[in-house]
């Protein structure tokens, strides 16, 4: 449990950033509840962040009162598109954001005569949905990381979107245009088995590894849906809110307005975009017309400024975490429940409460504790030693910068712990002449007790497993695994040893405990909160779908935290012993015995006269 955070964070940072990782080193997964839950509290607090600074930007109200000059008011408008208007709708595919080649057969991918405006129920489906695919050659400039845009015209029954054409009329026409391929970075990393220097990466893979790095390449997705909003609000040009004003479009004087053709990718998982080079010489691409109601398509809408916005503010590797994030939550509206969607978000809150609560009171628990009686100090140690490597994991992967700041905030409180369970000062020899050395030594309360002896023993006898373990894991690790060069075998090694390993490590508190016949010295509240936590990752471990062997391994801390509740039961309260902020029941129970004693003692001197008060 005390090595959660560092679990989530570096799960975080071994997620591979694109499909171009897959061919590079294999690298160490945690539970997927972890990742869930972690995603789930991102979006949240990332959601948060940029409502208050879009707060904060916000346009300040006009002024009410009177004006010099004569106002404006616009009228509410209308949908030149009525309940039940007859349409055509013409899907031409360009390399040209502004389309004009309509005489050219080519072009024209998909034309459908005789749609009804506000129809929900007709199609093949009879959800007023209809769909075509379609298959087609690409040209050089778009092998060579160029663009392909979409261009849809709904029409009124009749007319045609040709502004040549005899049958045009510009106020019966509603246009909408979008480019299919994206542009994605695509990072390469050199990685190689260290004892035969084979990769199973491809020749071009390690040169561009070796050369470029990284580099923008154009991605495809087979995919789109053209979304007709069914909307009749009248809207006053000039008052529709963001971003919905981006989309409405006035006819002249106001009075009307074109129905909105929304191009729609938001379910366009990040994992389905496919890289276009030199080798694709042709792409498929499945077409869906579909009905829209306004309350979808705003959320649609401002969904897709918030990822405008999160790319121009914070950087696109920031908008493509977010992108990869977003996967995982639509993944979760896509297989789950509604009601067990909802209560995943109440669960998510909870979890983050608890989280807090854990660390308000795991320092409170260090800065108020007197003595070290039944604490092992070594595990302050292996915690720094943990913390460590999982920052130094993440600052080698390719990660945001939130997460490194979250791993950094870890260390700093574990290398805090130090002077709680030592004592350190500087010494007098200076290592290469000029930095001063640190000296450590134990605290009373920690040597005069029999808990350092105990401490001792426990991490000899674990010594003796974990080291075999740790020497049969860097053997697999060198022998069947990819890694960028030593170092970062070594980091590799470590964390994958540390998360799969890494629980064991609660076992010298149950031998001290054992030893001790006590467990008033540990931070119960604490531990409670963290179990809190992990019993949460325990029903998650049930209901999302992962390997048996992710799904057994969220019962591990359970286990311990179980012996530590049997060791509490078994344990009878010692009134002589010492808690966690140095007091025991002996101490209360003489702190109050001697404060009755005073109480009783100052009636007898008010109980005197006033005279003889006086007098003495």
């Amino acid at each position: 449990m005390s090595n959660e955070n560092n679990q989530v964070a570096a799960n975080l940072a071994s997620a591979p950033a694109n499909a171009g990782d897959e061919a590079g080193q294999q690298q160490p997964q945690g539970t997927a509840s972890e990742s869930f839950m972690a995603v789930m509290k991102s979006m949240v607090l990332r959601g948060l962040v940029i409502y208050f600074v879009m707060s904060f930007f916000r346009k300040p109200a006009a002024p009410v009162g009177p004006t010099s000059g004569p106002q404006v008011v616009n009228s509410p408008a209308l949908n030149i598109f009525e309940n039940g208007t007859l349409m055509d709708m013409y899907v031409f595919l360009s390399e040209n954001e502004q389309f004009n080649d309509f005489n050219d057969p080519k072009s024209l991918v998909w034309h459908k005569e005789n749609l009804v405006y506000g129809d929900w129920y007709g199609g093949p489906d009879l959800d007023g949905s209809y769909s075509t695919s379609l298959t087609f050659p690409t040209s050089q400039k778009l092998r060579n990381n160029g663009s392909i845009f979409l261009h849809v015209y709904v029409t009124k029954n009749g007319y045609s979107p040709d502004p040549k054409s005899a049958s045009y009329s510009g106020k019966n026409v509603a246009y909408a245009h979008k480019m299919l391929n994206k542009f994605k970075k695509q990072h390469y990393i050199k990685t190689h088995n260290l004892l035969t220097g084979e990769t199973a990466a491809s020749a071009e893979h390690q040169k561009k590894a070796e050369t470029t790095k990284k580099e923008i390449v154009s991605h495809w997705h087979p995919n789109m849906t053209i979304n007709m909003i069914t909307d009749f609000t009248n809207w006053v040009q000039g008052s529709v809110p963001p971003p919905l004003d981006e989309y409405v479009v006035f006819l002249p004087g106001g009075k009307y307005y074109k129905p909105v053709v929304y191009m729609n990718d938001y379910w366009n998982m990040q994992r389905d975009y496919q890289p276009i080079n030199d080798t694709t010489l042709e792409l498929k691409l499945q077409l869906t017309f579909q009905p829209l109601s306004l309350l979808r398509w705003q959320l649609y809408a401002a969904q897709s400024m918030k990822n405008k916005w999160t790319s121009g503010v914070f950087g696109d590797s920031f908008a493509d975490e977010e992108e990869v994030d977003q996967d995982s939550l639509k993944e979760a509206l896509l297989e789950t429940s509604p009601y067990l969607l909802g209560l995943t978000f109440a669960v998510s809150i909870l979890h983050s409460i608890f989280e807090i609560l854990a660390f308000k009171n795991d320092i409170q628990f260090w800065n108020n504790r007197k003595s070290l009686e039944g604490l092992s100090v070594r595990s302050v140690f292996f915690n720094v030693f943990q913390s460590t490597v999982v920052l130094l994991y993440v600052l080698d992967n390719d990660t945001n910068t939130i997460v490194r700041i979250s791993c950094l905030v870890g260390l700093g409180i574990e290398i805090w712990k130090i002077h709680k369970v030592m004592d350190v000062k500087m010494g007098a020899r200076k290592i290469l002449g000029f930095i001063p050395s640190i000296q450590f030594k134990d605290k009373g309360s920690y040597v005069e007790s029999s808990t350092r002896q105990y401490d001792m023993m426990a991490y000899k006898y674990l010594s003796w497993a974990l080291f075999p373990l740790l020497g049969s894991y860097c053997v697999y690790s060198l022998l069947y695994e990819e890694h960028k060069g030593w170092y970062s075998w070594v980091l590799n090694m470590l964390y994958g040893f540390l998360l799969t390993f890494g629980f064991i490590m609660m076992t010298p508190q149950l031998f001290i405990n054992y030893k001790l016949k006590s467990v008033a010295h540990l931070p119960w509240r604490m531990m409670t909160y963290k179990f809190l936590n992990t019993f949460i990752d325990d029903i998650f471990a049930f209901v999302i779908k992962m390997p048996t062997m992710y799904r057994l391994g969220c019962f591990r801390d359970d286990i311990v935290f179980f012996i530590f509740l049997y060791q509490r039961w078994i344990y009878k309260t010692d009134p002589s012993r010492l808690n966690e902020f140095g007091f025991s029941a002996e101490m209360e129970k003489e702190a109050i015995t001697k404060g009755a004693q005073t109480e009783e003692v100052k009636p007898i001197e008010d109980s005197k006269p006033i005279e003889d008060k006086k007098k003495d």
